[in-house]
């Protein structure tokens, strides 16, 4: 009676770790081996650094949009001042009543009314075009990424007395803390010849860095009062902004805030404002994600290859290990044991070259901006100012899984077809 071993039993493993350290006689086995190896390596590394990246990129992205602007923005649309006269305005005269409103609302953390204004700024012989959003001092300190001592200067207490400034916007202007900026806004005083331009001037009592370049190069804070006297909105406000617990899900508080803001109100999220750019991050990301799969992929095909030569060499200790009583199930797995030996120790060094690049991602961006003199992330087509990663246990999982399984499955074929060698024919010519 034939005596089975169990599958996968120690002289399997034995075997086939013997066979993947192939003597000098054997070298193209030995340098496939290296080859599937290494290109197994790189790409799970390179797919985990592009899921990384992926990630840092829309984690940052995100949180610079809700770090420094509304998650929902609330404005009336445009009603007859009085009934008959033809003449329309969206301007809201009773904010304070709908902010009230809508703070009631569960899950709102912040409603705010805002004044809102395009301008010219001017200091000295410089020049440049801003957006002034007219805030009151208390709600201007609720805006976590506006609000931050850590990336600001000034003292956001005597933000009353001046206005608060993007540093993009300031240093373009070359001014500091303390300078006075001239505003020029061309709707200005109405006199009998018309709209004049109104021309003030401010102090700087405070420069922020919200994160994102457009939003640091052209935004300017200015006091809710000053604001409507500046724009010609005296009594009224613009619209008003709103926070919510969980901007994630910020179109489920649509239907609470529509009833808060009454009649006329309408709604603009964050999601409709990026909505677009976010789509195509997610596409991104899925094309990428196909790219690098068969990058791993063509890797993974090198172990069929070397297997493939593996075979061939193993041909007499095949037929003699058949002949001692090895079953085809086993020769099979010892084959698919020397595939699976490649795959793993390549997914576990692409895992480790991959998570290094990422955890030190701002160090290889540094030297490769050394490398290339400068200008390697320009912060003005990307929004943000540098190369975030984001390592997520999901990601990793998915690119550790993706790659063992696919270096599984090419080997089952050189596998089969060790076990199918006849060993017979294996020995006629030894």
């Amino acid at each position: 009676m034939i005596r089975r071993t169990a599958p996968f039993s120690p002289f399997e493993f034995l075997i086939a770790w013997r066979y993947l350290r192939a003597r000098r006689t054997e070298g193209g086995v030995s340098v496939m081996t290296w080859i599937s190896l290494i290109g197994i390596m790189l790409g799970v590394a390179a797919l985990i650094i592009t899921l990384a990246v992926r990630a840092g990129f829309r984690a940052e992205f995100v949180d610079t949009i809700l770090g420094s602007n509304a998650h929902v923005t609330l404005y009336s649309a445009p009603m007859e001042v009085v009934e008959g006269s033809g003449v329309y305005s969206s301007l809201m005269r009773d904010y304070d009543a709908r902010a009230e409103r809508v703070r009631a609302v569960a899950g709102v953390t912040r409603a705010a009314p805002l004044i809102r204004g395009q301008v010219m700024t001017t200091f000295g012989e410089r020049s440049n075009v801003a957006e002034v959003y007219g805030i009151a001092a208390q709600d201007l300190a609720t805006i976590p990424r506006v609000a931050n001592p850590a990336t600001s200067q000034g003292d956001l207490g005597q933000f009353e007395t001046g206005i608060a400034m993007g540093s993009g916007l300031a240093r373009e202007l070359g001014l500091g803390l303390g300078d006075k900026v001239k505003l020029i806004s061309p709707n200005g005083a109405k006199t009998a010849f018309g709209t004049s331009p109104r021309v003030s001037v401010y102090t700087v009592t405070y420069i922020f860095t919200a994160g994102r370049w457009d939003i640091d190069r052209t935004r300017i804070y200015m006091p809710f009062a000053e604001a409507q006297s500046y724009f010609n909105r005296e009594g009224g406000a613009d619209e008003i902004e709103v926070d919510v617990t969980d901007p994630e899900k910020v179109d489920d508080w649509t239907p609470a805030l529509m009833a808060a803001g009454g009649a006329g109100t309408m709604l603009w999220s964050w999601r409709d404002a990026s909505g677009s750019f976010l789509r195509a991050l997610d596409i991104e990301d899925n094309v990428m994600f196909v790219i690098l799969s068969v990058l791993v992929l063509i890797a993974a095909m090198n172990i069929t290859s070397g297997l493939i030569m593996l075979v061939k060499n193993k041909g007499r200790d095949i037929g003699i290990l058949r002949t001692m009583g090895l079953t085809e199930g086993s020769v099979l797995r010892v084959f698919f044991l020397c595939g699976a030996f490649t795959g793993v120790i390549g997914t576990a060094l692409g895992v480790a070259l991959g998570c290094l690049f990422a955890v030190y991602i701002d160090q290889v961006m540094s030297f490769v901006n050394w490398l290339n003199g400068g200008g390697v992330w320009d912060p003005s087509i990307r929004g943000i100012y540098a190369l975030p990663a984001k390592l997520q246990m999901y990601d990793v999982l998915k690119a550790v899984g993706l790659s063992l399984g696919l270096a599984l499955i090419v080997t089952i074929f050189p596998a089969r077809r060790a076990a199918r060698l006849n060993p017979v024919e294996a020995l006629r010519y030894e």
